[in-house]
């Protein structure tokens, strides 16, 4: 289904978007990827929900990216004798493991791990940072605190812990579970919450065994500081801001955000922005004009997917949140502004054959009248590198694997199209004009670039690059076989 802008959009799936005809509604108003969330819905509803988008995918004969979002481990205080308290500042406030119920002046917080890597000035942050408590003393088994934020602590409450990397597995029990039930089931990528190291990733990356791609989600200050071996480990990356922001000066976000959309565009791996960015039109069928601001900044900065959370799960207006992502994507990428900030954010890595095909792609693209770039890949990096290059011609990604043509609809402009295994370069690039002109990219009169490597079917192998006409009669008369 072709798109009329290059950024994807990700949509969350859940009880407002449950059946065929809703989810089918968000994939024609612009869904490009669908998110599973493993925190919420039984294994029997995350398997109906994937059953009903595979089968939308092929009546609409139309590749669709399904991405699992793992829960990660899950920091929460016990219960209350009272079920809440209020905590004033500075009053003394203890933690420890005594699963008796809590009162003012403690609770149980049943996580010994953490106790083991506090230290006195270390901060715990209460559901979502409106509570904040300062460690003046603790050992392993106890935390005593000062209030340095007061207000109503109630039972299971989350606690984020930003100033030290904890000790806690990466996976949890549930989410090894779970893991293992979505790869069977199919997913194309799996999100992995609370990432801190690297060692994280391939843990996870180990488990999948190449079922699918791994996507890092940076939430915590440790992963930001160790981002780029998290990168290297990584297929790609989340932007995750709401924990990110709970944990770090709302003011730090901004700068954090643009960083690492640049570093993830150098290393050709897709990220996404996430988190709050319609967060109105879960109830509102109108967003403010700072949300669209935020959807636009994101954009602008070049990153190749923006994400809906609870706007498209549990919200009033799932459609008209997609609808309204789609129209500030074709805005913005409309906008002169748009393409010279995308080109001066341009950075030349790589010295291989393939860096050198895509960014003469490109360069031949832009100073001649050709309408699109044509890469076969097998194994998706020669699209990602064109991706990496974002040009200002779409890029049609056409491979003989299904699970690649998936994985690349979280790509930046890559518009996936099935093509039968091929032996020869000429019937290469007469699919690649075939695909051109019935997705609408070209016609008959027009010129492509067509990216190949022969011999084909090899992955990595990209080393040829064609200028081709649209019209198969003279590619038939003038190519070489």
């Amino acid at each position: 289904m072709r798109r009329l802008r290059n950024v994807k959009i990700v949509a969350t799936l859940g009880p407002a978007s449950n059946d065929y005809d809703m989810i089918r509604a968000l994939h024609e108003a612009g869904a490009d990827v669908f998110r599973l969330n493993m925190s919420h819905g039984s294994h029997d509803e995350i398997r109906e929900r994937h059953r009903i988008i595979r089968q939308i995918e092929k009546d609409l004969d139309s590749p669709i990216a399904i991405l699992a979002d793992l829960q990660g481990p899950k920091l929460r205080v016990g219960v209350f004798a009272n079920d809440a308290e209020d905590l004033v500042e500075g009053a003394a406030f203890r933690l420890d493991l005594d699963e008796t119920p809590g009162d003012v002046s403690r609770v149980c917080l049943p996580h010994p791990e953490i106790f083991q890597a506090l230290e006195a000035g270390a901060h715990l942050l209460v559901n979502d940072g409106k509570i904040r408590l300062v460690v003046e003393k603790c050992g392993p088994d106890f935390a005593d605190c000062k209030v340095e934020i007061g207000g109503t602590i109630s039972n299971r409450k989350g606690v984020n812990v930003p100033d030290v990397v904890l000790p806690l597995a990466a996976l949890s029990e549930k989410d090894r579970d779970d893991l293992e039930f979505v790869c069977q089931l199919g997913v194309d990528w799996l999100a992995l919450s609370f990432v801190q190291r690297a060692k994280d990733v391939y843990e996870a990356r180990a488990l999948a065994d190449g079922r699918a791609a791994i996507l890092s989600k940076i939430e915590k200050p440790a992963a930001v500081e160790a981002f780029d071996e998290i990168l290297d480990a990584s297929d790609g990356i989340m932007v995750a801001r709401g924990d990110l922001g709970v944990e770090l000066p709302v003011s730090a976000v901004p700068p954090i955000q643009k960083r690492l959309v640049r570093k993830c565009r150098a290393a050709a791996k897709p990220v996404i922005v996430a988190t709050q960015m319609l967060e109105s039109m879960i109830e509102s069928p109108m967003p403010t004009r700072a949300e669209v601001s935020d959807v636009a900044t994101a954009i602008y900065e070049g990153t190749d997917a923006i994400m809906l959370s609870a706007e498209s799960a549990a919200g009033s207006y799932p459609i008209e949140a997609v609808q309204t992502m789609n129209k500030v994507a074709i805005e913005v990428e409309a906008d002169p502004t748009y393409k010279q900030i995308i080109d001066a954010s341009r950075q030349t890595k790589g010295t291989t054959v393939a860096d050198g095909i895509v960014a003469a792609a490109r360069e031949i693209a832009e100073k001649t009248d050709i309408k699109a770039i044509c890469c076969f890949t097998q194994s998706g990096t020669t699209a990602l590198l064109t991706a990496r290059e974002r040009p200002g011609v779409p890029i049609i990604a056409m491979t003989s694997l299904r699970g690649t043509a998936r994985r690349l609809c979280l790509s930046w402009g890559c518009h996936c199209v099935m093509t039968p295994e091929l032996e020869r370069f000429k019937s290469a690039v007469v699919n690649a004009a075939r695909a051109a002109r019935a997705s609408g990219f070209a016609g008959a009169s027009d010129q492509i670039v067509v990216t190949a490597g022969v011999p084909f079917n090899v992955p990595g192998s990209t080393n040829i690059l064609r200028v081709a006409p649209c019209d198969e009669r003279l590619i038939y008369s003038t190519d070489p076989e």
